[in-house]
């Protein structure tokens, strides 16, 4: 995997990924930013967010369950010191769809958290993850 992150002005980067993409990043005002962009620790929980989510559709699609959505909302807590790393994390999934069982879903995110997300499970050396779930029919 590859990325290259360049300095674009003021306090803004650029990344352009491996595969082609390019992700922007901003400091706050306070740091000499414009608040043009997310700040580099926030598309780090992003990130987490996001691994997590696909493992977890990734799952329940293989196990043949009628999923349509799947949403994760992240809080987290940092250090108050440098480095400021993040030493609590709430991941909150709210999984849709039709006749969804939640031990398949408490299933799919413990697999997720515990086998396959490494992003998280990365993130967890540092921080403490909560998981938390619930399950909408539709």
């Amino acid at each position: 995997m590859e990325c290259t992150v360049r300095w674009h002005q003021g306090m803004s980067f650029v990344a352009e990924t491996g595969s082609g993409h390019l992700v922007c990043m901003d400091g706050s005002p306070e740091a000499g930013g414009r608040n043009l962009a997310p700040r580099p620790m926030e598309l780090l929980l992003a990130g987490a967010g996001g691994c997590t989510a696909f493992d977890i559709v990734l799952i329940l699609k293989r196990g043949r369950h009628d999923v349509s959505g799947c949403e994760v909302k992240l809080q987290a807590d940092r250090a108050e010191t440098d480095p400021k790393v993040f030493t609590r994390i709430n991941m909150h999934f709210v999984v849709t769809g039709k006749n969804l069982k939640p031990e398949v879903v408490e299933r799919a995110v413990k697999l997720s958290a515990e086998k396959y997300c490494s992003a998280s499970i990365m993130l967890g050396k540092t921080a403490a993850i909560d998981h938390t779930f619930e399950v909408v029919e539709g």
